[in-house]
């Protein structure tokens, strides 16, 4: 699963430049065959404008919302993209500067005010910005483009058009929300995020929202809590950028990467600071793993402990004979990876690319297994007897339980990351195959795919082709977790016809079909195939 090419000519910059959205629907060239059922839009979201007239945006998740669609229908594919009509960017097409602060971008005041309207503005409060750059998702009968605050933006899958912006904080107690939730098959989704807990402590929600309503109302308006999470410090919640859901379980991976709440509030008002200046990793915390029972909402307190690690992408759970099954995409230390995404690093030379690479985070696929009913008088004995698993927990004298993980994948700098699985047939339940995109030192430049239980990998690879996250599309008439093809979107900046969104056999990731656009699109984080 390494990556068989060097970037010397460093096409992968383009990936991270600002296009233009189109007025219509452009037609694809199609090779090989679409298969039969694929019939429906595979969605994408990502950055798409890099800087506002002379002001650059300069992190990977700072530039402004764009939705990406191929359509498939009888063998014929278009391509068509928008930007997301959110306040960040009208506001800033409108003023032509960054008027909302971003992730690793702050907006400074209008200099075009006076001192004292600007004095007075500082003092409205944090704007936060509604910039959904990460993912796309339904709720009820109705699809949601978002990032990571409190703001979501409904849009219309069909037309890419804007509908409206929704403030979760107007339903339920949290500051903002992961771009992973879980979908459930009847279409409720759960998602986490911190908040407000007891006694002025800050703490980590599990907010539930109902499927599609009887009555047609906004399942949005029925939104609840379902459990808390405490924070292993008062006043510094983790960075959490996804959860774990097993089928009568929530898992809550809490890393030593930290929000400093008060910096956060007193820095943005006064000088120019964003959110990327609001991050500390604290080097003693290490990682605490927690974990609460589903129906009814009840966490338990199992004082669960590894080393420190980053995390940003669970890849499924599920329990077994009393355990809980853990995989992640982790990163090892407690150095915050988003400190080598800003764009300048990105956009570097290869050789300085992979320098940057070499004192970052190492990446690792990882399985923990926790059990759910530890024992206080089996000191430092392995808890965990799963036949199939090196991973280890043990119960340690200050009755926290010590987590050592079995590794699935290592490779240096060659990270197995934005993993999938086949969703519908698998999540929380045991499962055989993960597929992820190929990080070569941060560039994405292979589709990966590993058997989780005999640590089998394929990969996809072409010379100077950039993918992104691949979707699973389960085929109607198949039988196993693989029967199915995986498509992503992939960006040749050489190339005659540089997009392509290109469909490979999830069994051996040999092509089916591609359909190509003549024309260049930048990187896409996540998204949905809507069938």
């Amino acid at each position: 699963m390494v990556s068989r090419f060097e970037h010397p000519a460093g096409g992968y910059k383009k990936i991270f430049e600002t296009v233009e959205e189109l007025n219509e629907p452009l037609p694809a060239t199609v090779t090989g065959r679409i298969p039969s059922f694929i019939k429906g839009s595979l969605l994408r979201l990502g950055p798409g404008l890099f800087e506002v007239g002379s002001e650059p945006f300069y992190h990977l998740f700072d530039g402004q919302a764009l939705m990406h669609k191929f359509d498939f229908s009888s063998g014929q594919v278009t391509y068509f993209r928008k930007f997301v009509k959110t306040d960040a960017y009208v506001r800033a097409m409108t003023e032509k500067r960054v008027v909302i602060t971003e992730f690793g971008t702050c907006a400074y005041p209008d200099p075009c005010k006076n001192i004292f309207s600007r004095f007075f503005t500082y003092f409205k409060g944090v704007e936060v910005t509604d910039n959904c750059l990460v993912n796309v998702y339904p709720v009820g009968e109705d699809f949601y483009a978002v990032t990571e605050t409190n703001y979501i933006t409904k849009v219309n899958v069909e037309t890419l058009e804007t509908l409206k912006k929704v403030d979760l904080c107007d339903y339920v107690n949290i500051n903002g929300v992961t771009a992973h939730p879980h979908i459930e098959k009847d279409g409720t989704v759960y998602n986490i995020g911190n908040c407000m807990g007891k006694g002025a402590s800050l703490a980590y929600n599990i907010v539930r929202i109902p499927p599609q309503q009887k009555d047609k109302s906004d399942p949005i308006e029925k939104s609840k809590v379902v459990v808390q999470f405490p924070s292993a410090e008062r006043f510094k919640p983790s960075y959490v950028h996804s959860f774990g859901m097993t089928e009568n379980y929530f898992v809550f991976v809490e890393t030593p990467v930290k929000i400093h709440l008060l910096k956060f509030l007193s820095a943005w008002s006064i000088r120019g600071s964003n959110y990327m200046d609001c991050f500390e990793s604290d080097e003693e915390k290490g990682t605490w793993i927690h974990i609460a029972r589903k129906h009814p909402g009840e966490y338990i307190d199992y004082k669960f402990r590894t080393a420190a690690m980053g995390l940003f992408h669970h890849i499924n759970c599920y329990e077994d004979s009393g355990f809980i099954v853990v995989d992640l995409c982790a990163w090892k230390g407690f150095e915050f990876v988003y400190n080598y995404l800003w764009l300048a690093n990105l956009r570097a030379n290869w050789e300085e690319v992979k320098r940057n690479a070499m004192i970052a985070p190492q990446p690792e696929v990882r399985r923990y297994v926790l059990p759910l009913d530890p024992c206080r008088e089996e000191q430092g004995k392995n808890l965990v007897c799963l036949p199939y698993t090196t991973a280890t927990a043990t119960m340690r004298a200050d009755g926290t339980i010590w987590l050592e993980p079995e590794v699935l994948f290592s490779g240096p700098r060659q990270a197995f990351e934005f993993p999938q699985i086949n969703y519908k047939m698998n999540n929380g339940k045991n499962y055989t195959y993960a597929y992820a995109l190929g990080l070569n030192h941060f560039i994405p430049d292979r589709i990966c795919k590993l058997n989780v239980k005999t640590k089998e990998t394929w990969v996809w690879q072409e010379p100077d082709s950039y993918p992104s996250e691949p979707l699973f599309v389960q085929n109607p008439d198949g039988v196993d977790e693989d029967d199915g093809v995986l498509m992503t979107i992939v960006v040749s900046p050489g190339a005659q016809r540089p997009t392509c969104c290109l469909i490979l056999n999830a069994k051996d990731l040999s092509e089916v079909a591609r359909a190509e656009v003549d024309i260049m699109s930048p990187v896409t984080f996540h998204g949905m195939y809507k069938p």
